[in-house]
């Protein structure tokens, strides 16, 4: 049982034996994890205490929830949402004035219009990852996975799987047909992407949900090969599981980005919210977030703090081939995949 009892400006939360000062002058809504102290730190040392946090399984049930009336100050999301979100007038921009790392964010994480200032900042990118190729070295030969058509290769049909995602699926589709930049993506483009996804549908064993389940189907050899999250690599190279993790296939591999927008007519504190944003893009929080997996996209914590032997370990290191970034997109386009990949994994 969750008991949370109102203390002035804090709040005490319990789960089981464990208890934190939260401070209820802000409401992060995020995904379950992220309310780890030790990715906003500073935040804590200012404040006294953690922001008050509340939770969703995935971004499609935050925005119910958010349209529906539920009130938070700033809310976790990946960018492939962003452009829905900024239609529903939900969420408004961030004065980037106010962020204390922007100018140490990449442009290929913020996008060059924000990143010139001829757009508005509704996106802070914060945390990031790659999506590549996880595989069995013990079955599986380094030269099938030069490329990523090893999806379509009749050797492995039943023991493939890709993610139960979207914006991974079709990250996937677009660098194998050859599209690097899916913000500018064609109709014919779009259309290339969706028939290579349905040429591979009957090679996939599984769409895979979790980390969890993907690990678990490596693990058993149901799955010799699969487009992954880089935390799946760590993972069972801690656990003493066979697994490699290739990013430099000859079309690329994809990076995943993740970052919090600024709730519109939010009910808690605003100078909070930006205290929040500037202690997830501190320093002190670049190796926590890399232990659990994650990248920080202030580029001057990943070159000052980290080693290149750790981003090598994390399967986030620089490499030679293109990488697609799941910047935003045109909310069109969105629902077009979404629509696409839904009748995909159904065999139609």
């Amino acid at each position: 049982m969750t008991r949370l009892t109102l203390l002035g400006s804090a709040a005490l939360l319990t789960l089981g034996s464990v208890a934190a000062a939260q401070d209820t002058d802000l409401l992060v809504f995020d995904y379950p994890g992220f309310e780890d102290p030790s990715y906003h730190q500073p935040y804590v040392t200012t404040h006294g205490a953690s922001p008050a946090f509340s939770f969703f399984g995935d971004e499609e049930e935050a925005f119910q929830k958010l349209v529906s009336g539920f009130q938070a100050d700033v809310t976790h999301i990946c960018a492939g949402s962003v452009a829905k979100w900024v239609a529903s007038g939900i969420i408004e921009p961030w004065d980037t004035s106010r962020i204390e790392a922007f100018d140490d964010l990449s442009s290929d994480l913020t996008g060059a219009d924000v990143a010139s200032g001829e757009a508005a900042a509704y996106f802070i990118p914060t945390d990031f990852g790659s999506t590549a190729i996880a595989y069995n070295p013990e079955e599986v030969p380094e030269e099938a996975v030069s490329t990523l058509q090893v999806f379509k290769d009749p050797a492995y049909a039943g023991r493939l799987t890709i993610p139960d995602n979207v914006d991974d699926a079709y990250a996937l589709a677009y660098l194998a047909t050859g599209v690097t930049d899916w913000t500018g993506a064609t109709d014919a483009e779009f259309e290339a992407a969706s028939a290579w996804l349905r040429e591979i549908h009957p090679n996939l064993r599984t769409y895979w949900t979790d980390p969890a389940e993907l690990s678990q189907l490596l693990s058993t050899g149901e799955v010799l090969v699969s487009w992954a999250w880089n935390e799946t690599y760590p993972t069972m190279v801690e656990e003493g599981r066979p697994i490699a993790f290739e990013r430099e296939a000859e079309e690329g591999s994809s990076l995943w980005l993740c970052g919090y927008v600024n709730m519109a007519d939010a009910p808690g504190s605003e100078d909070k919210a930006y205290d929040y944003i500037n202690a997830m893009l501190s320093p002190s929080s670049a190796i926590p977030l890399l232990e659990a997996g994650y990248g920080t996209s202030n580029t001057a914590a990943l070159t000052g703090l980290i080693s290149e032997e750790d981003l090598v370990a994390a399967g986030l290191e620089d490499i030679d081939v293109p990488v697609l970034a799941q910047l935003p997109m045109s909310q069109e386009l969105r629902e077009k995949q979404s629509e696409a990949f839904e009748l995909i994994k159904a065999g139609f």
